[in-house]
């Protein structure tokens, strides 16, 4: 049986000279509403409200946390804080705005600029459900992560990391801009304390590193989800997640199999963002800026006859094991797999 998540404040709650109209959304570390300030302009409001450490009611205002629960709680609360403080010393376009940030009803709120739009997540299924052969344009995608990494440049030079880059934290808006939001700074710290490593991260998204408590984190770390999101835009869904690429990796397989639809380029720089080994990848934002813009390296090649013969080997001696497996399984004839 799933546990109940905290109930969203009611419409109409007034929490720090705001008013909540209502529920925007929700996830494990808080609830983001739709609210009007003093002047009746709308903004959204992100409340911390971890939901592995703490309970509310329908109706209530105050979180309840078990006493066992309640320093890992604080701790993230701390965490959460300080990331609306940093956030609010920065000031770009591509980055979500924080207006305000304070303590109430025994949690934090932070305050940002309301957005219209929706997610780079949205579009990439709308675009997948047309099965067109390229998800989107190289172009789409080139300019799209340009205006991202110039964010995060600016996020990584006030020496924050976001850790949680995905497509559904990239906001496409109604005058097309990206913006990353949700950032995940109280995620990162309760991973460190609490047992809950893996749920905290989006597979796919998450670098080897942030499977790890030893591991250092760093600007490599965002780097990896970049690549992926720009693979995510590639392929229409994301890639396998890093503990079954450590197993076995199939990157560059899924890869080639995308060469003469986007450039060696475009492919190449994925590949270099998604290196299992951290000191593999970029190691700032300017390092694959700079590789991102190159326009004299936007080849299209085709697979040449030899790769595409050994791609479709490969694929009829998978197939084929895969038939005689299902003929021995039918006809009692062959070992079932283990």
């Amino acid at each position: 049986m799933s546990k109940i998540k905290p109930a969203p404040l009611p419409p109409d709650t007034a929490i720090g000279g705001y008013r909540v109209v209502r529920r925007l959304s929700s996830g494990g570390f808080g609830v983001v509403y739709l609210a009007i300030d003093a002047e009746g302009q709308q903004v959204a409001i992100k409340e911390y409200l971890p939901a592995s450490l703490a309970t509310r009611a329908p109706g209530e205002l105050l979180p309840k946390v078990p006493p066992e629960k309640l320093s890992l709680y604080r701790l993230g609360l701390k965490s959460f804080f300080e990331e609306g403080r940093a956030l609010a010393q920065i000031s770009h376009a591509s980055v979500v705005s924080v207006l305000n940030f304070f303590r109430e009803n025994e949690t934090v709120y932070m305050v940002m600029n309301y957005l219209e739009g929706a997610t780079l997540q949205d579009f990439i299924i709308t675009a997948r459900d047309l099965k067109t052969q390229k998800v989107f344009r190289e172009s789409t995608i080139r300019s799209l992560f340009d205006e991202v990494l110039r964010g995060l440049r600016i996020v990584h030079q006030h020496k924050m990391l976001h850790l949680d880059i995905k497509p559904a934290n990239i906001f496409i808006t109604d005058d097309n801009r990206a913006v990353m939001i949700d950032f995940g700074a109280a995620r990162e710290v309760l991973s460190k304390e609490g047992n809950f490593i893996r749920p905290m991260y989006t597979p796919g998204f998450a670098a080897p590193e942030m499977y790890r408590r030893d591991s250092q984190m760093g600007p490599w770390t965002d780097i990896y989800a970049v690549g992926a999101c720009i693979y995510a835009c590639m392929q229409g869904f994301p890639p396998n997640e890093a503990p079954q690429r450590q197993e076995k990796d199939r990157l560059s397989l899924a890869l080639n199999k995308l060469r003469g639809v986007y450039s060696d380029n475009l492919i190449e720089v994925v590949d270099w963002c998604m290196a299992l080994d951290p000191l593999s990848r970029p190691q700032s934002v300017f390092a694959l800026q700079k590789e991102l813009s190159r326009e004299g390296e936007r080849r299209y090649t085709k697979l040449s006859v030899a790769e595409k013969m050994r791609m479709q080997l490969d694929t009829l001696v998978s197939d084929t094991k895969k038939n005689v497996q299902k003929v021995g399984e039918a006809t009692g004839l062959g070992a079932r797999p283990k």
